[in-house]
């Protein structure tokens, strides 16, 4: 008997979620729009308005991700990343050859229809791989959307990184890049992940909480790695290939864990060859002393019959609730605001008089990653440990960043390093808890849609902030240059910008604080299940 990595097989649910992983890495492609927005708005001698509509149009392809969120709940996982890989594949691929001058620029409003497309196409893959992992490690809600939003803002640095090191920084070879790589990715992906069904195993959630912990040393180590070669400056050539090795290296390191549970569970079935193992209760059971066996199935008892908190809402229910429009207000102030400073970053750099703008767009997405990373696992733990309602890590994220405004709204020296620090943080922070704040509020049965009406806020917020309030206001701080564009030097470009921003954060906070009291009782349900399961267990036990 061989390893049994199939998809349905202990191993092959950890290979899959290691695919999905991959599959973050590269889908963060929504958020590298200020690696090529200076050379689009060249190219095609546009206004800043203009350029911002174009990242608008990037964002927009997030409201049609309600197709896809109507569909994880009718199509197969494989079937969802196939469409998100060929749009993706379409979408970026004439932006490539666009860029690299292989074609006339296209007319204005052809470029918004295939950026929309390339937008869209991380709806698909994240509602695949989101959907997906939660469901199948429902009891790790937190760390799953820790790793996996973590992933996706470790992309944009991945992407900017490996194309410093081996092309510097050249805008059509980034385009290559991102219209290949997650196209191969997914396709991998396909062949490994599948919605498993949930099983009663005792004892599971805390041998899964062990493998998260080692995938959050990977990330951890991938993060830092890259911050160091953002910080060390220009590298030769030979540092430069040795980095991007290396690089990957690490990014294919989580695949041990798998291999690791295949090569178990062959020795371990291969020294009871004799044993009869039925069922998924009954396996983990076997070997232990009978007083053991009864507290276990006992505990296992209490967790069928206990029902999963939201699990009844239906779609209409969902969107009568004044928790929901709290959440989804909120969800705008924090994510439009960011994704206002990250479509403009490449702008906002020039204004202040940096030439090199990538260091504040890998800044952005290396801290982006800490906040996700680190705001899910500790979310988990403070409601395992005491009940304390996610919307507060919201909450607490929503001020800082209010602030993060304030300081880049001043212009002092090294601010503007200061602030892409902030936001990225925080932006995490509020994608990474809102992500299981909704399954835990209105269950995983109609999740897929609901992730996606919440996701409505990216190009919503991205219109409001980034289009109309960053697009206006720095036109009218610019000067029109002799191509047709314009441009504007000056901390005064983006000052008025950020304190809106600012108080938008403030609104934000406000919201956030108001849903976390209102779902106390909620978590406090949660907490008290998750401890009343350990003390009965225990209790049998003694």
């Amino acid at each position: 008997m061989g390893l049994e990595l199939s998809p349905t097989s202990p191993a092959g649910k950890w290979l899959g979620f290691v695919t999905a992983v991959w599959v973050q890495a590269i889908s963060g492609n929504n958020y590298t729009f200020s690696n090529y927005s200076d050379a689009l708005k060249s190219l095609m001698a546009l206004t800043q308005l203009q350029l911002n509509n174009l990242s608008v149009a990037k964002d927009v392809g997030k409201a049609f991700g309600l197709l896809a969120g109507l569909a994880s709940d009718r199509l197969p996982t494989p079937f969802l990343l196939l469409i998100g890989s060929l749009e993706g594949f379409v979408g970026y691929g004439v932006q490539w050859l666009v860029v690299s001058q292989k074609i006339k620029p296209l007319p204005y409003w052809q470029m918004c229809i295939f950026l929309c497309m390339g937008g869209n196409s991380t709806t698909w893959m994240n509602t695949a791989v989101l959907v997906t992992c939660i469901r199948n490690f429902r009891k790790n809600r937190g760390p799953v959307s820790g790793i996996l939003k973590g992933y996706v803002g470790l992309s944009t640095a991945i992407f900017t990184d490996l194309c410093t090191a081996l092309s510097s920084s050249d805008p059509s070879t980034f385009f290559l890049m991102l219209t290949i790589v997650p196209f191969l990715i997914c396709l991998t992906a396909i062949l490994f992940l599948r919605e498993i069904p949930h099983s009663f195993i005792a004892g599971e959630d805390k041998e899964e909480a062990r493998y998260f912990r080692i995938i959050n040393v990977v990330a951890v180590v991938v993060a830092v790695y890259l911050l160091l070669f953002d910080v060390t400056g220009a590298h030769n050539r030979l540092i430069s290939q040795s980095f991007a090795i290396i690089l990957l290296i690490l990014l294919a390191s989580p695949i041990s864990i798998p291999l690791y549970i295949a090569t178990q569970n062959w020795i371990r079935s291969n020294s009871e060859s004799n044993s009869d193992l039925e069922g998924v209760v009954t396996e983990p059971l076997l070997g232990m002393p009978e007083k053991e066996k009864t507290a276990t199935e006992a505990a296992v008892a209490v967790e069928r019959r206990a029902p999963v908190i939201g699990e009844d809402h239906t779609i209409i229910e969902v969107l009568r609730t004044v928790d929901f429009w709290v959440l989804f207000v909120s969800f705008l102030c924090g994510v439009g605001t960011g994704l206002a400073v990250m479509n403009n970053m490449g702008q906002m750099g020039l204004a202040l008089g940096y030439v090199d703008v990538s260091i504040f767009v890998s800044l952005t997405s290396i801290f982006g990653f800490f906040g996700r990373i680190i705001s899910g696992s500790v979310s988990e733990y403070f409601i395992k440990k005491a009940g304390t309602p996610r919307p507060l890590w919201n909450a607490a994220s929503q001020i800082l960043m209010a602030v993060g405004y304030v300081l880049m709204a001043m212009a002092l020296p090294g601010s503007l390093y200061i602030g892409s620090i902030i936001v990225g943080i925080c932006y995490g922070v509020r994608l990474a808890v809102s992500v299981p704040t909704a399954s835990e509020l209105f269950g995983l049965k109609y999740y897929g849609l609901i992730y996606n009406i919440l996701i409505l806020n990216l190009p919503l917020g991205s219109f409001l902030f980034s289009g109309l309030l960053a697009g206006f206001l720095y036109d009218a701080e610019a000067t029109t240059t002799a191509g047709g564009g314009n441009t504007c030097i000056g901390a005064h470009c983006y000052r008025l910008v950020f304190v809106v921003m600012a108080i938008a954060c403030i609104v934000g906070f406000g919201l956030d604080v108001l849903l976390a009291f209102r779902t106390k009782s909620i978590y406090a349900k949660i907490y008290a299940s998750k401890k009343s399961k350990k003390s009965m267990a225990v209790s049998r036990v003694h």
